[in-house]
């Protein structure tokens, strides 16, 4: 059965542009940030009632608009696990080019504690240069577009210098990105850890290890090892270890470049594609070749997700319109700024959504014709549902996602009955 995803994105709210422009920056607006927060009370209670498998949430940094004011998604996760009951929590995700791997380990498993299991983790690998180089600067880290994912026909039209800049931006950002969730999965996994390479050394300096007053306590009660037999400090010891054996379900947001895909498969992770289902149905094969490979037998689509946003309205017309209200100045100003790959007409910028393929759109009857099209390509175990709350209202969102639970689901539910997958 298919397991749906609440992913919010904490928009602050304006009536428009003109008023978003007015309340510069509203990213800092104390009252707006405030309601928004507090209206996230009754979307994840309503996630929790409904079935959803899980909520999740952002890291975004230094929005001043307001579109995606996410810096933060382990504290909302820990505040939405003790409002709800049954639905875990999660983020999509940890933007590891930028982040501290040890800090990230310690919080998943704190987070792992306090739901008992009832989370997951996710990883992303950081497309918004304004944060991702700001916070990522001491590794060296660049934001990357994934220029690989581009087509031929694209990469054609590009200055051959930009696309060079970009591709090592890329190769920087995935060997950064790479080497930082294995230090989150040793964490999890070894009592002691100690690492040598260019990005970290641990001990700190590695070479000559730490004076450490608590030697001679560490050696008989810490973890084996961590003291060396020259009384200084040799390995370190990341906890507490998570609640979940091995660790919690890691998922990693891609827009479903062939590394990425590769990558996930080996690791058995499930990669949460953020592009059109061409793309996303087109890895979806390769994903489970690399898996086998690596001992995980999946069936296509198993252990895979897919990422939509969705307005269900009585009729094509009143989609259209929320379309209009709710998401059009977010993606005309953030996601086709940044991604100008996507499709974008000042002349219909609603169709232009419509357009890039991760909307589902319409009456209930043909969002329902929407995703069953599209998951007879790719039968995707997961679906991200994201909503552009609260610049969307609560109320609209909790009957999007009642009109899913009710209607879409049981129609993708028949697509992805898989026999239990079997990790080698």
């Amino acid at each position: 059965m298919i397991k749906p995803i609440l992913q919010i994105y904490p928009v602050i709210p304006a009536a428009d542009e003109a008023e978003r422009a007015a309340l510069r920056p509203l990213g800092r607006n104390v009252e707006r940030y405030q309601e928004a927060i507090q209206g996230t009370f009754d979307l994840v209670r309503a996630a929790d009632e409904l079935g959803f498998w899980a909520v999740s949430t952002i890291e975004h940094h230094f929005h001043s608009e307001g579109y995606e004011v996410g810096p933060n998604p382990g504290l909302l996760n820990a505040y939405w696990a003790a409002i709800t009951e049954r639905v875990r929590v999660g983020q999509l995700g940890y933007t590891m080019s930028a982040q501290n791997p040890i800090r990230v380990a310690e919080e998943a498993a704190i987070l792992d504690h306090l739901t008992r299991g009832r989370c997951f983790i996710g990883f992303a690998r950081g497309y918004q240069a304004r944060w991702t180089n700001v916070l990522g600067q001491h590794l060296g880290s660049r934001a990357t577009l994934s220029p690989s994912g581009r087509s031929e026909e694209q990469r054609a039209t590009m200055d051959p210098e930009v696309l060079a800049a970009q591709i090592a931006d890329d190769r920087r950002n995935r060997f950064i990105f790479e080497e930082q969730v294995e230090m989150v999965l040793e964490a999890w996994s070894q009592a002691s850890i100690e690492r040598d390479s260019e990005l970290w050394q641990i001990p700190y300096p590695y070479a000559a290890g730490i004076d450490w007053g608590m030697r001679d306590a560490t050696a008989r009660l810490g973890a084996p090892g961590e003291i060396g037999t020259d009384g200084r400090v040799r390995r370190v010891s990341v906890v507490p270890a998570p609640y979940t054996r091995p660790h919690p379900p890691v998922f990693v947001a891609s827009n479903a470049s062939q590394e990425t895909v590769e990558y996930c498969g080996r690791k058995g992770f499930v990669p949460a594609y953020f592009s059109g289902i061409g793309r996303a149905g087109k890895f979806g094969q390769a994903y489970v070749d690399n898996a086998r490979r690596a001992g995980h037998e999946f069936a296509l689509g198993q252990n895979q997700a897919l990422v939509r946003w969705m307005q269900i309205g009585e009729t094509e017309a009143e989609a259209r319109q929320a379309i209009a209200r709710w998401d059009v100045e977010i993606y005309r100003n953030l996601y086709w700024s940044l991604t100008p790959m996507m499709p974008y007409d000042p002349a219909d910028p609603v169709q232009s959504v419509l357009d890039c393929g991760l909307w589902m759109a319409g009456t209930v009857e043909q969002v329902t014709e929407q995703f069953v099209r599209q998951w007879r390509e790719l039968p995707a175990e997961y679906v991200v549902l994201i909503f552009h709350y609260a610049q969307m209202p609560k109320e609209a969102v909790i009957e999007n996602m009642r009109l899913f639970m009710e209607h879409v689901k049981p129609a993708l539910d028949e697509l992805t009955s898989y026999a239990p997958a079997v990790a080698g």
